[in-house]
Parts: structure tokens; C-alpha cells; sequence
């Protein structure tokens, strides 16, 4: 399958080269010239352990380029994995998303096209994405786009310093769209890391007892809701837990037994 990655920061980059070595043709899209040419040398702009190890066994099913025209028309599916970063109000900044909908529709091309939101977007983000895809195609094509193509959420749950295995190995696969077509092909696009019947790299083991990994099918709504109430429960498990700890010594317990306990 071929995979475009728009974003080559730490959701982005890692996605993409855990897809190639899966077997996909990846182009990796970034405005950083001087990025991408570090990519191109292998050398990784982040830090996340055996990444550059698995770009190079990887190599051959990867590009990367700064033109959207070169990477979206023979693309089947597009990660939009921009930065999301807050104002100073505290919402999310969205410009970097805009502006990755709006090339992937001025550049569509004549196949179908699956365009994921990867980056963290307020709910109901999937909705302006694909007006945005929808009103470039139009004004770069004089025409209606006519079902080229359906945006999907598929949220990362990725933790840094280990995302790699997290992306390889995950608790749990969400995707989510209003389109079957897109789904089916996000469902071909995972079958490898669902069914596990990928050969693992000899430096990111297979985790012992996994056979299988599961696939959450949601609608769109529900997807992007899924991706802040996980963010929401982590917090709040350890907030729980850290007020237990100041309980357990207080009266003199373990915390670390009473965490297993509960």
C-alpha cells in the first residue's frame, strides 16, 4: 500500500518507518528542508531507541520529500501528523493542520484516498478536515471531489522512548470514519500488526503471549472522543494513585503493594 506521512516530528516518523518495514511504500512529507535531507542521510531528528536501526532495515520502502505534489496524488492513505501545539489560551493551534488539508486536496489524485487525522484534534476536527480537503480540491480542479475520498481519526497512543514497540506491539488499534471503504482499507492497512504475522526486528522483540492485537472500529466522533478520554484517564489514575501514596504514608503502608492490590 502506499502511505504518505505528512509530519516528520516524533507521531509522524515513527509511524512511517514502522509502516515501511511492514511492507508499504512510505513518503514522509515535511516543510524542514534541512530535516528532510538528515532523513534522507538516515539520520533520525528525534530521539526514540533503534529508530535509525529500523530506518535502515526499512530503507528500501522509504522517501521523503518536501513536496506534497510529489508525495499525495499516488498515495492510498495520508497521515496528517502534524504539531497540534497550545495558545496562549490554551487551545490547540490548528494552522499546521489546516495547512496539510488544504495541500492534500489542491494535490489528490484520481484514485481513492483515505486521510487520517493522526494528530491530537479537538472532537469534530475529521469534519473541518474534510471540508477543508473537500473546498481545495474544488478551487485547484474547478470540480466537485465525487467520494475521491474519506477522512478517518486513528489516535496514537504512543509513549516516547518506547514508541517504536508501541506502534509495532500496541494494547489496542483505534480507527474510526463514517466511510466502510475507508475502514476496509485501514483494516488491510493493520491486518500485519493485528494478526502479529509480521517477523519481528531482532532489536524489538515481540513482547512474550501476544498472538494478537485488537482493532476498535468507531465511528468518527467516537474516535477523536476515544483519544482525549484515554488522555483524560491517565491523568487521572495517577492522580488517584499519588493520593493514595500520600494516604500510605501517613498510616505507614506499602504503596507499592496496595497499587497491587488494587
Amino acid at each position: 500500500m502506499n502511505v504518505t506521512i505528512i509530519g516528520t516530528g516524533y507521531v509522524g516518523l515513527t509511524t512511517g518507518v514502522a509502516l515501511a518495514y511492514l511492507g508499504n511504500h512510505v513518503t514522509c512529507v515535511d516543510v524542514d528542508q534541512e530535516k528532510i535531507e538528515a532523513l534522507r542521510r538516515g539520520k533520525a531528528p528525534i530521539y526514540e531507541p533503534h529508530l535509525e536501526d529500523l530506518m535502515a532495515l526499512a530503507g528500501h520502502n522509504l522517501s521523503y520529500t518536501t513536496s506534497f505534489e510529489e508525495a499525495v496524488p499516488g498515495a492510498d492513505i495520508v497521515f496528517i501528523a502534524v504539531g497540534t501545539p497550545s495558545t496562549a489560551a490554551g487551545s490547540p493551534d490548528l494552522r499546521y493542520v489546516q495547512a496539510a488539508a488544504a495541500a492534500v486536496g489542491r494535490n489528490l489524485g484520481d484514485g481513492f484516498t483515505v486521510v487520517i487525522n493522526k494528530s491530537t484534534v479537538p472532537i469534530g476536527s475529521g469534519n473541518w478536515v474534510e471540508s477543508l480537503v473537500a473546498d481545495a480540491y474544488e478551487a485547484a480542479r474547478g470540480a466537485k471531489p465525487n467520494q475521491r475520498f474519506a477522512v478517518a481519526s486513528n489516535p496514537e497512543f504512543l509513549r516516547e522512548g518506547s514508541g517504536l514497540a508501541d506502534t509495532l506491539y500496541p494494547d489496542r488499534i483505534v480507527v474510526g470514519s463514517d466511510s466502510p471503504r475507508a475502514l476496509e482499507l485501514l483494516n488491510v492497512l493493520y491486518r500485519p500488526i493485528v494478526e502479529q504475522s509480521f517477523a519481528p526486528p531482532k532489536f524489538l522483540p515481540r513482547p512474550e503471549g501476544l498472538a494478537a492485537v485488537p482493532l476498535l472500529t468507531a465511528d468518527l466522533a467516537s474516535a477523536e472522543l476515544i483519544k482525549y478520554a484515554a488522555n483524560a484517564f491517565l491523568a487521572l489514575k495517577i492522580s488517584f494513585i499519588n493520593e493514595i501514596a500520600q494516604l500510605a504514608e501517613k498510616v505507614g503502608a506499602d504503596i507499592l503493594q496496595v497499587a497491587r492490590g488494587i
